[in-house]
């Protein structure tokens, strides 16, 4: 299942998260802000995490501080290895499977957007706005896009529901590896992706 092969991959936790945001008086979902962190790193190389934070604050407008500011500066550390990682065991930030499903969802257009505002932010910031995309970034994009406004099937059965949720979260996953190494250079995962765990 997502959820396992997910807490492995990551020591990160999505109610952790979305407590300090609250704490702060923020409204941005801890996906949202996990997808922004993921499309600056796609979109230009690693810098140190107080940058990630800056990117962060001119993407989405969020001022950060204290133990959340720490602990985004952790998850970018984090996610840059995640992504540069052999075994592909990158995972996007969502809601463990306890969640329900519309909120799962939500999360995840969350994500997708978050993604979109830090990857325009990084390609703004590197002045790559008229260059064309390497390899599947501008299809990927779309997807994100299309995903970003994705809502439940309300015809669909509850299984058809988490299947198809289940599908999307793997593609994120391998969408964003390659988003980010069509703009790193590095190889990519293998076509298709891995399955679940």
């Amino acid at each position: 299942m997502y959820d396992d092969a997910a807490e492995n991959a990551s020591v990160f936790d999505f109610d952790e998260v979305a407590d300090h945001l609250l704490e702060q008086g923020l409204e941005n979902s801890p996906s949202e802000l996990h997808g922004c962190l993921c499309g600056l790193l796609a979109g230009s190389p690693p810098g140190q995490p107080e940058a990630g934070l800056a990117a962060l604050n001119r993407a989405l407008g969020v001022d950060v501080h204290g133990e959340l500011a720490e602990l985004l500066m952790n998850l970018y550390t984090g996610t840059a290895a995640a992504l540069e990682d052999d075994e592909f065991d990158f995972y996007p930030l969502l809601p463990d499977d306890s969640v329900e499903l519309g909120a799962r969802t939500a999360a995840l257009g969350s994500w997708c957007r978050g993604f979109l505002a830090g990857f325009a932010d990084a390609g703004a910031a590197a002045d790559q706005r008229e260059a064309a995309l390497p390899g599947s970034s501008g299809e990927v994009l779309k997807d994100f896009a299309a995903i970003a406004g994705a809502a439940l099937d309300e015809d669909a059965s509850e299984e058809e529901s988490e299947n198809s949720y289940a599908e999307l979260v793997e593609y994120l996953r391998f969408a964003a590896l390659n988003v980010y190494m069509d703009n790193s250079g590095s190889p990519g995962p293998p076509s298709g992706g891995r399955r679940m765990h």
